[in-house]
């Protein structure tokens, strides 16, 4: 198990990854290969389970073919990027003309690439992204006296820090990000372990309970709240 010690800095080595690609053959040969370079993915078939994935999770990247039914991969971006993420976006496309590139790129899109393509070109892409995105600052994350600081992966309530493990950690950030709202238990298992992952409520509700014992054991007021028949909520108690 790992265990995030107060001020240490942990790298992830996987990136999480929505692969948005309507053609399956394509879309299972991304999924598969970026699994085998040690990622988690999520993989959406149309722009309507793109949209819905981006709303639910925090992604690393995005991967979106711009030829999508239901939502284009261009009315994906820009509803993403008109909701304030700035997650890096790689395009697929299978037109190179200019004005295609072009808009693309205007609607927010921070590279593109024309099909076909090389897996390994891909992975150059989508490396090039991640180091960009690492150099962006990531603001900390803070609620009624609960900091947490996603790029230093480190958290602490009151000045005292918070030691947690890794899915401890990215429950507790996909929580404080919606502070003061009610997530459903759905939308913490897919955020937390992703859409592929087999995971039971129970497990959930014990990871829950080790947040609890670290965040709110012997304070005052508690953050993590129950939202009974629907799931989980952090706000500061009245």
């Amino acid at each position: 198990m790992l265990v995030v010690a107060p001020g240490a800095t942990v790298r992830r080595l996987e990136v999480w990854i929505l692969v948005a690609e309507d053609e399956a053959g394509l879309r299972q040969s991304l999924q598969q290969g970026l699994e085998e370079e040690n990622h988690r993915v999520a993989a959406a078939a149309d722009g309507g389970e793109a949209w819905a994935a981006i709303r639910t999770c925090e992604f690393d990247v995005i991967v979106l073919d711009i030829m999508l039914p239901e939502l284009d991969g261009l009315e994906v971006l820009r509803r993403l990027r008109a909701a304030g993420h700035t997650t890096p976006v790689l395009l697929l496309t299978a037109r190179d003309a200019a004005a295609d590139v072009v808009r693309g790129l205007d609607a927010g899109a921070d590279d593109y690439l024309t099909k076909p393509f090389a897996f390994g070109v891909l992975l150059a892409r989508l490396r090039a992204l991640g180091r960009r995105a690492a150099q962006a600052p990531r603001p900390q994350l803070a609620h009624a006296g609960l900091h947490l600081d996603p790029a230093a992966r480190r958290a602490w309530r009151d000045g005292a820090p918070v030691s947690l493990t890794a899915t401890e950690f990215r429950l507790l950030e996909f929580l404080l990000r919606r502070a003061g709202r009610a997530v459903s238990r759905a939308a913490l298992l897919e955020g937390v372990w992703g859409f592929d992952q087999t995971v039971e409520t129970n497990t959930l509700d014990a990871f829950i309970k080790q947040l609890r014992e670290k965040v709110d054991a012997g304070r005052e007021h508690r953050l993590i709240h129950t939202v009974r028949g629907f799931g989980y909520a952090l706000r500061k108690d009245e």
